[in-house]
């Protein structure tokens, strides 16, 4: 059954932002979606048995869950791990779990960060910010997108100042906004992205 609905849970409001721009242009018509914010991952961990109790309590049989978390400094196995427990033990059916059946609910991790998204599609970052380098997906320690070291963020940051923009620092919430806008799931290079992209298709198709 596809779903009608999806419900997603997000750490922080720049992921909010970037899935409220992105997932128009993505889902069918006549599909709907909310996003859920926390006040960072701790909170949304320290929250989630709660809330998906509430959800497996009076979720219709077309909705599915979608968490997104940063996989930060945390080794992404027993990050995704400790997901699918606090899935489960709340009485959800879990992508990963369900085998033939129908999922309720499926995890995925943003490797290192939202960021990470943003570089795997540099087509639209440029899109947004014009003087930024066109070559960089070919420069070493950026060409796997999920892979560049010391800190996505603080990166795009370096590489947009750098090139005369946000000299007050990043605005991670508008900048998040504008590239889920113009981001093109087909352009992808990064993994977590077409993992996050492909469970969502699969949902609703």
């Amino acid at each position: 059954m596809a779903a009608s609905h999806l419900e997603f849970l997000v750490e922080e409001p720049s992921m909010e932002a970037f899935l409220r721009a992105l997932l128009p242009r993505l889902l069918p018509q006549g599909r709907t979606f909310a996003v859920h914010p926390f006040q960072g991952k701790s909170d949304l961990l320290a929250k989630l048995e709660a809330r998906l109790r509430a959800y497996a309590s009076w979720l219709p049989p077309d909705w599915r869950l979608v968490v997104v978390v940063d996989r930060d400094d945390d080794d992404c196995h027993a990050l995704k791990q400790q997901l699918e427990a606090i899935a489960t033990g709340s009485g959800m059916r879990t992508r990963s779990s369900a085998g033939n059946d129908t999922w309720q609910l499926v995890n995925r991790v943003a490797i290192e960060e939202l960021e990470a998204w943003f570089f795997g599609d540099w087509d639209a970052v440029r899109q947004i910010y014009p003087r930024a380098p066109a070559n960089l997906p070919s420069r070493q320690g950026f060409r796997d997108p999920d892979a560049i070291a010391g800190g996505t963020w603080e990166a795009l940051e370096r590489l947009l100042q750098r090139h005369g923009y946000m000299p007050g620092g990043l605005r991670k919430i508008d900048t998040a906004r504008a590239i889920g806008a113009v981001l093109d799931p087909l352009r992808s290079k990064s993994a977590s992205f077409r993992a996050f992209h492909q469970a969502v298709m699969e949902a609703v198709v």
